[in-house]
């Protein structure tokens, strides 16, 4: 969730309208205060809640062509009203803008978002199998930093999963791993940058302690220890930056 004083936007929707509520509502925020949600892409651990959320509030989705007919061919999915965006195309929500940009995943036509709000700029990047100039750049003047932190490459290899599986998750539109989400911070990274969270950790491909180490040992290589860098549990609502 990104929110100002008057506007409250969520990046996807991949909890239960009623486990969104009440995460929320542990950080004092309602559903009927929900402005929009913008979706990243259409799979279903970004999508589950979207139906409910929106019938609920009457919340305002944002989504590209590619992942608005992506959700409207899951079977069962009742018609949405989208508001439509192109990639590269900053649009308002609220006293928010919204700045969404293509990144590599094996889904219609994934986005990340950079948020702005007067001078602070919050980047969102969920799902990437790797890292363009496109990224980088878009990434590079934000304040804050939601990024994703699937796997570590020694747990995923010895995993007990299918062979094709793990191809897809290492593949270039598959998960970004720990090394190379921090390789991406450190680069990225400079005196404007305050706070990063890494999201969407694998359940059995992951650790948050190894995550972390990554990302703070990469930060601390080129002396930027004024970062503060979590993880965003998948279970309980994550730590609150506030600007």
């Amino acid at each position: 969730m990104v929110a100002s004083e008057r506007t409250v936007v969520l990046v996807d929707a991949g909890l239960s309208g009623r486990e969104t509520g009440k995460r929320l509502a542990e950080i004092g925020v309602t559903t009927e205060s929900i402005t929009a949600i913008c979706l990243t892409h259409e799979h279903g651990d970004h999508t589950s809640g979207l139906a409910a959320l929106h019938r609920a509030g009457r919340v305002r989705l944002y989504a590209n062509s590619g992942t608005a007919e992506g959700v409207a061919a899951k079977p069962g999915v009742s018609a949405l009203a989208w508001n439509i965006f192109s990639n590269g195309s900053p649009f308002p929500v609220g006293d928010l803008e919204v700045e969404p940009f293509s990144v590599p995943h094996d889904a219609y036509d994934p986005v990340g978002f950079v948020i702005r709000c007067g001078d602070l700029r919050v980047g969102v990047v969920t799902d990437m199998g790797m890292v363009t100039g496109l990224i980088r750049e878009r990434l590079r003047p934000c304040n804050v930093l939601v990024i994703e932190s699937n796997h570590d490459e020694r747990m995923l290899k010895d995993a007990d999963r299918p062979w094709h599986l793990k191809q897809r998750i290492i593949g270039r539109q598959g998960h970004l791993s720990n090394d190379h989400a921090a390789e991406l911070v450190a680069e990225i990274a400079g005196p404007h940058l305050r706070m990063v969270f890494l999201a969407h950790l694998s359940s059995d491909c992951n650790r948050p302690e190894l995550a972390l180490k990554a990302a703070v040992d990469a930060l601390t290589k080129k002396g930027l220890t004024h970062v503060r860098v979590v993880v965003a549990p998948p279970n309980r609502v994550s730590d609150v930056w506030e600007g």
